[in-house]
């Protein structure tokens, strides 16, 4: 049933696109939304008109989804997710995501903002994500597997793409926007981590820490997917800020950093 759901979706998405398919979806997290205002020409569905796909409910998540060309590329950006702690099932959080690779989308990249723990991060770093540590205890393969999607054990050596993760120093480079380089431990939230908790995750080579991602990484490898991974630094995490954390924090420093996510990104999109 998830596959029918997820084919039909897929060609609803191409339909009211008006595209016959699209090659790279992004997921703009918390904050980053904005930047399908930046775009030129961009075909706007609601999710409400895509069967499956959850409306968020997080702060800075729209809910819209934009269909526009780049370079060679048709691009599919997903402003908006849904999260774990919203009570969302594993398969309701990576439906978008797994619908847009059935709609084409080969390459898959992913934002979040995200807590510094790396010693040096300061609120506003651009870090690519080199891999993850899934610190939840959640899976989006649990259960029976479908071998339409992908194999029941499938590989993730290299989770985050390495010829992405080139693709992205180079646009980094273009547009003289610094790219700092990172490990990423997915929490489940939406409390944010304790001090005790921060430290572990450093201690196990973190240098981020945050509340999504892993999981559509995780479905998009199973998919056969490439996937790259690039998190905005919005706050230093607990026992590092001086301050206590708050989503007013987060959307604010996301709004400061739209310059250079913005550049960033109209840099790498055509590339990839």
């Amino acid at each position: 049933m998830l596959y029918e759901d997820l084919q039909s979706t897929a060609k609803r998405i191409n339909e009211l696109s008006g595209a016959e398919h699209h090659d790279v979806v992004a997921v703009l997290g918390s904050g980053l939304g904005s930047y399908p205002a930046t775009v030129p020409d961009a075909t706007i569905i609601d999710y409400g008109d895509l069967p499956g796909f959850p409306q968020p409910g997080a702060s800075g998540h729209a809910g819209k989804a934009y269909s526009v060309q780049m370079g060679d590329n048709r691009v599919l950006l997903l402003a908006g997710r849904s999260h774990a702690y919203e009570g969302h099932s594993m398969e309701s959080i990576t439906f978008a995501v797994r619908c847009s690779i059935l709609a084409g989308c080969a390459k898959v990249v992913l934002t979040n903002a995200a807590g510094g723990v790396a010693d040096g991060m300061e609120a506003g770093d651009l870090t690519l994500i080199t891999d993850h540590l899934n610190l939840s205890g959640l899976s989006p393969l649990g259960g029976k597997n479908d071998d339409r999607l992908g194999p029941r054990f499938p590989d993730m050596t290299d989770v985050y793409s390495p010829g992405l993760q080139d693709k992205a120093r180079a646009a980094s480079a273009k547009v003289g926007v610094p790219l700092r380089e990172g490990i990423y431990a997915w929490w489940q939230g939406p409390s944010f981590e304790t001090p005790a908790e921060v430290q572990m995750s450093k201690i196990l080579g973190a240098a981020l820490v945050g509340m999504s991602t892993v999981p559509e990484a995780v479905a998009a490898r199973h998919m056969g997917a490439e996937v790259v991974g690039i998190s905005l630094v919005t706050n230093l995490a607990a026992g590092i800020s001086p301050n206590p954390l708050s989503g007013e924090e987060v959307m604010e420093t996301a709004a400061m950093a739209a310059k250079d996510f913005n550049a960033l990104f109209d840099a790498l999109l055509p590339t990839l």
